[in-house]
């Protein structure tokens, strides 16, 4: 019971940390007029190609750029650098998902400062990222078609933590025998009037909407940038 109670003590305090870094971060993305958008998924969800096409779509018409975690190799931010936008790799070891820390460090003498969106693609992982918040404004949670339509249900937290659940790889889906309301209602029953996109980044299918959405959270940032530069 000792050995518990001081496992669940340092747990807190590696959380209450990440969360004064993280207010600290967000904080220097609103006076900035930067809008960050983090990605969150388990492994093969297609989140990679997703965020290649969101990158390459959005570098026309805004200066973008990403911060990628994973455990070892750098192979997905070498495929997002094929979008054109500054890419940096976060190598988290043994560490199954990034933390606010990992962020600081990562952006110190690299990212420039007239970039208007940045995205972070976490660990493939759909436990550990819950618990952790990274300074960003918009959370995506991605599941695909060939995950089963039971997803939220397993991983409830992670839905409850993010902002808006995208599912992928809707081009596979009549393959799979993929039931689309089945997996809403699921969605819905973890988090009830959650906003769901279905998209292919292959076909383009959903993609133009949930670009809209990001459209319009970056207006909103640059709105409030505004009002605190009068104020």
């Amino acid at each position: 019971m000792t050995q518990q109670t001081r496992l669940v003590e340092v747990r807190q305090k590696v959380l209450k940390q990440n969360d004064v870094v993280a207010r600290e971060l967000r904080q220097g993305f609103h006076d900035a007029g930067v809008l960050v958008v983090s990605l969150v998924s388990s492994p093969g969800s297609g989140k990679t190609y997703f965020l290649e096409r969101i990158l390459t779509d959005m570098a026309k018409r805004h200066r973008v750029a990403a911060l990628v975690g994973d455990l070892a190799t750098d192979n997905d931010a070498a495929r997002l650098a094929r979008s054109g936008a500054p890419v940096k790799q976060i190598t988290t070891g043994t560490v199954c998902h990034l933390e606010a820390e990992m962020v600081r460090s990562a952006l110190t003498d690299w990212i420039k400062p007239d970039v208007e969106i940045l995205f972070i693609e976490n660990v493939g992982n759909l436990v550990c990222p819950s618990s952790y918040d990274l300074g960003e404004d918009l959370r995506l949670v991605l599941m695909s078609v060939t995950e089963g339509e039971d997803k939220p249900l397993k991983y409830p937290t992670i839905f409850n933590t993010a902002d808006v659940a995208v599912i992928t790889k809707m081009d596979l889906a009549a393959a799979v025998e993929f039931d689309s309301n089945t997996a809403k209602a699921s969605i819905n029953s973890v988090r009830p009037g959650m906003t769901i996109f279905e998209v292919s980044a292959k076909t383009g299918k959903g993609m133009d909407d949930l670009l809209q959405l990001i459209e319009s959270r970056y207006a909103s940032a640059q709105s409030r940038r505004s009002v605190a530069d009068v104020e």
